[in-house]
């Protein structure tokens, strides 16, 4: 049995640390505390019976222990504690919502300095006052504790919250502050269970190198990218579940299709040469992000030490759009670095594979990866994400067929893991249309979710299908590509709203994942607070302003934790003309503790960033 550490702080009468003690199996050791001393105590006959069952008990109990000091309390011991109960704080008499507030942060503060890394902070609230959706009925954040926000200054996040049922914990009564006889009101408390966040840190410079025939040439990874390069979720060894429903969606179709799956190439395209007019659909502005490599003059050991280095996997060969595995390239000396940038979709590769001499019609040859591209922030537009692409030859004479067989199982299939059976409950299903486009040939694959995101959300294009290219190797073929997002896929599947989490490098996402199961997804980050940022600024005329940069910049700067950007007011200036904008930006994470301190920090960082990279005034 693994040995387990308790601390409980505030105690009053003891009797929960009591009945607590007696509940516990061997190799537990508890710790009770109370700010009183013993002396304080000694006429109370409650408080005595219970220390006595401690110490029968082998528990240890503490007096005059400040529950804001504990690393002081405890630093000789140098001691790490599973779990760290506080029920019902109070800083006492009429104290107001803001001393109570100041007292929590101030313990949360504290349990990091005592928590064990995977270790559980228990507060214990009475009706109401935790101003989370869990309280009812809930108060207004303001008249609140705000026990999410105040965790956020300790990073610790609440990842469960349920029902605080004295009747379960026998003998225990509840006392007031400092064991007054007048008790708390806990019928509808709740138990308010926090654990750590991922640290809050400095985005550090990401170092990715290519090699290019017989050298190397390096690149610093985009700001707003870091974290996102060389994650090898489609890698044999994962068990993300990016790469769980691509090796579903993929085995779907094997059933009636012989697959023939290529190796995707190295993400970086070259700036000329590469252009194709295939591309997704989106009903938002996007660009690419450009690189610019070095060649390295320097060996590699002696590259920056605070730059995260990553040798990508797959070499890019003589500027060649494309190195499939299996594949002789011809090799050409290159003259010196050229500009390239981030694939924005596997599109962009569909001719080169048809031309390839291995190209099997009648297969169906796959190719899946990760993509980049800069876009605005929203709930559904991804700056990196997975796509799988499917190209399939067929006979001219038997074109409609053979497409209708290959879009039908799509569909089917598609459809098949859209469909969930809750556990004693009705099947689940998200509706799901191939919507045709402006040219009758091509289609976007959209679904309407159910019960997933806002209300508003009426299709969500999750894939595009294009079945208008040609080819001028093969005049007896017709083609069909379908592209397929899959991060939106996995989210709808899971029930997951928010993409950001697919990314997080919290080990708690991928512990939740089982192999071969799919069950709704369980976030281990409830109710994570909102700040909201008003900013402001005169634009330079000459320069314009581009707003998916605007975007992009905001990202990169807040690690992601930027939520939503809205326009609330276009200005111009009657007599000199200038225009004026001014956006409301919205902070939120899941996998991370951030307070309104934090927040503002970021937003401070902002405003000197867009000065810099877009050249605004600041109003």
């Amino acid at each position: 049995m693994v040995a387990r550490r308790l601390l409980l702080v505030g105690e009053g009468n003891f009797s929960f640390a009591a009945a607590l003690s007696e509940n516990q199996g061997p190799g537990t050791s508890l710790i009770a505390t109370c700010p009183q001393e013993l002396t304080d105590l000694a006429g109370d006959s409650v408080f005595q019976e219970n220390l006595q069952r401690l110490r029968d008990r082998g528990a240890e109990v503490r007096f005059g222990v400040d529950c804001t000091q504990l690393a002081e309390a405890f630093a000789e011991d140098g001691w790490k504690f599973d779990r760290i109960y506080f029920n019902f704080p109070h800083c006492g008499r009429k104290a107001g919502v803001a001393k109570n507030r100041e007292l929590l942060a101030r313990f949360f503060q504290s349990c990091a300095d005592v928590l064990a890394e995977r270790g559980e902070v228990h507060v214990a609230l009475c009706r109401g006052q935790g101003g989370t959706p869990a309280d009812y009925p809930r108060r207004e954040w303001h008249n609140s504790w705000q026990v999410v926000a105040m965790a956020a200054r300790g990073g610790l996040i609440l990842s469960n919250v349920h029902p605080f049922t004295s009747g379960t914990v026998p003998g225990y009564k509840c006392t007031g502050y400092r064991s007054q006889n007048k008790s708390f009101h806990v019928e509808g408390a709740l138990n308010h269970v926090f654990t750590r966040s991922l640290p809050f840190e400095e985005s550090q410079p990401m170092i990715c190198r290519v090699r290019l025939d017989d050298h190397w040439l390096s690149f610093t990874v985009p700001e707003a990218l870091v974290g996102k390069i060389n994650r090898g979720f489609l890698e044999t060894n994962s068990n993300h579940p990016v790469r769980t429903i691509n090796e579903k969606l993929i085995a779907g179709l094997s059933k009636t299709f012989l697959l023939w799956r290529l190796k995707c190439p190295t993400p970086l395209l070259p700036e000329k040469g590469c252009d194709n007019p295939i591309a997704w659909s989106f009903d938002s502005p996007s660009a690419p992000f450009w690189i610019i490599p070095q060649e390295e003059k320097i060996p590699h050991s002696e590259l920056l030490a605070d730059e995260t280095i990553y040798d990508m996997k797959d070499f890019l060969v003589s500027f060649s759009r494309l190195h499939l595995q299996g594949e002789q390239e011809t090799q050409k000396k290159i003259q010196s670095p050229t500009k390239f940038h981030l694939r924005s979709s596997l599109l962009v590769y569909a001719q080169d594979i048809i031309q390839r001499p291995s190209f099997l019609p009648g297969s169906l040859h796959i190719l899946s990866g990760p993509v980049f591209r800069k876009c605005f922030i929203s709930p559904f537009m991804l700056p990196a994400f997975h796509e799988t692409l499917f190209i399939h030859g067929f006979n001219k004479e038997m074109s409609d067929s053979c497409l209708h067989l290959f879009l039908e199982h799509l569909k089917c299939t598609l459809h098949g893991l859209l469909t969930q059976k809750l556990p004693d409950g009705p099947e689940l299903s998200s509706s799901l249309i191939f919507k045709p486009q402006e040219n009758k040939k091509d289609y976007v694959i959209c679904v309407k979710p159910h019960n997933f995101g806002p209300d508003e959300i009426v299709d969500l294009v999750i894939g595009s299908i294009i079945t208008s290219a040609t080819s001028q190797l093969y005049q007896d073929l017709d083609f069909v590509f379908a592209s397929v997002n899959l991060d939106l896929l996995v989210m709808l599947v899971w029930g997951i709203s928010d993409w950001r989490i697919l990314w997080t490098f919290d080990e708690r996402f991928l512990d939740h994942f089982v192999p071969g199961k799919i069950e709704p997804f369980k976030i281990f980050s409830l109710y994570p607070p909102s700040y909201v940022h008003d900013i402001s600024f005169w634009l330079d005329e000459e320069r314009g302003f581009d707003e998916v940069e605007f975007h992009t910049v905001a990202r990169a700067v807040s690690q992601e934790m930027i939520t939503s950007i809205q326009l609330l007011n276009h200005f111009q200036h009657p007599q000199t003309g200038r225009v004026s904008l001014c956006y409301r930006l919205t902070y939120q994470t899941y996998d991370r503790a951030l307070s309104h301190q934090q927040a503002t920090v970021i937003q401070n960082r902002f405003r000197n960033e867009i000065q810099r990279c877009l050249h605004v005034t600041l109003r």
